[in-house]
């Protein structure tokens, strides 16, 4: 959708350097034309323009006065050069005209707007298999995020991805993409490279041009998870650890893993777990005791979990539990309740199936 380097689609990126360089050698022709003429025949620039634009477009008009041996010369070698500019020229245009490349360039630069004005996203850095996984569930989620990818060809694997995302090409360890993407105004980074010495690296970067940001950072060892708290990363994730430990516990807690991964969201689970803070309630519900928002009566949900800036995250709180700023009501329930709640309680309903 939008791969750049500050940002520019990437499928556009060849197209538009040969429109470019197209019109500047039309543009270098038409001034070695009029400084040509104005040399060898003595014209005004006025007559060395005319005599350049009928020469160049070949359509035949007389000339200002009979041509010199030198004018001819040079006229003759003039028209032959220029018939490969101008063919060059016409194909280039055509293109763009007949195959919708000019549609696209349009498209591209209103795309790049959209990018420059994200406030509080998301960046996530590499469109591998965890950073696929990773936009898909902030795509479903509704949250808004941009990819920054080194790959040119991404888009050529994945074409689907075009019509869903946005894309920075680029290499995420350069501050100039980092700030091409918004790091300032970004909430969190989440760094999903093969290379354990990237995401050091990004992470570093990241927490020094924005010390409020999140940084979420894929490491393959224990030894660069040390790293990467040491560089600033908030959490660290290990997915070959993470995949070990659950084929193991398919073997040895059978039950929890289908639980777990009924709740995440995995296969065709009508459950579901969901939270939502203090400031995305509406504002009647805000301030009040667990009783009184009588969530599970009218919606069908449960609270299963709630958080506050004392006592962390407990399960089951008591219904006599006040839901002031900062906290985060953790739900439990169907999707259908999920909806309801939402739909009664938040201030924008959204939900991932809409």
């Amino acid at each position: 959708m939008k791969l750049a380097t500050k940002p520019k689609n990437i499928m556009m990126l060849a197209h538009l350097k040969r429109l470019i360089l197209a019109i500047i050698t039309m543009i270098f022709s038409v001034f070695v034309g009029i400084v040509g003429y104005m040399t060898f025949e003595g014209y005004t620039f006025r007559e060395a323009l005319y005599m350049t634009v009928i020469t160049v477009s070949t359509v035949g008009y007389r000339e200002v006065r009979p041509l010199s041996d030198e004018g001819m010369l040079f006229t003759s070698i003039y028209i032959v050069v220029n018939l490969l500019f101008f063919a060059f020229l016409v194909s280039t245009v055509a293109k763009y005209i007949f195959e919708g490349e000019l549609n696209k360039v349009f498209s591209n630069i209103m795309k790049v707007r959209e990018i420059n004005k994200f406030r509080g996203h998301i960046i996530l850095c590499g469109f591998g298999r965890n950073g696929r996984r990773a936009a898909l569930e902030l795509r479903n989620s509704r949250k808004k995020f941009l990819i920054i990818e080194h790959d040119e060809h991404v888009l050529e694997r994945f074409p689907e991805a075009e019509k869903t995302y946005h894309f920075i090409l680029g290499d995420a360890t350069q501050d100039k993409i980092l700030l091409d993407a918004g790091i300032k105004k970004a909430t969190t980074i989440i760094t999903t490279l093969p290379s354990d010495s990237e995401n050091v690296f990004i992470t570093l970067t990241a927490r020094e041009m924005n010390p409020d940001i999140q940084i979420i950072a894929r490491a393959s060892d224990e030894k660069v998870e040390k790293k990467l708290l040491r560089a600033g990363a908030n959490h660290v994730v290990m997915p070959d650890a993470l995949g070990g430990f659950h084929m193991a516990h398919i073997v040895t807690k059978p039950y929890i893993v289908q639980f777990v991964e009924m709740l995440s969201g995995f296969g065709e689970s009508e459950y579901m777990l969901d939270e939502v803070s203090y400031f995305q309630m509406r504002q009647e519900y805000r301030d009040r005791t667990l009783a009184d928002l009588d969530i599970r009566k009218n919606t069908g949900a449960t609270v299963f979990g709630f958080k506050d800036a004392k006592k962390g995250v407990t399960f089951y709180p008591d219904p006599h539990t006040k839901f002031s700023a900062d906290d985060v009501l953790i739900l439990l329930g169907k999707k259908d309740a999920i909806r309801e709640f939402k739909k009664q309680y938040t201030r924008h309903f959204k939900f991932p199936e809409d």
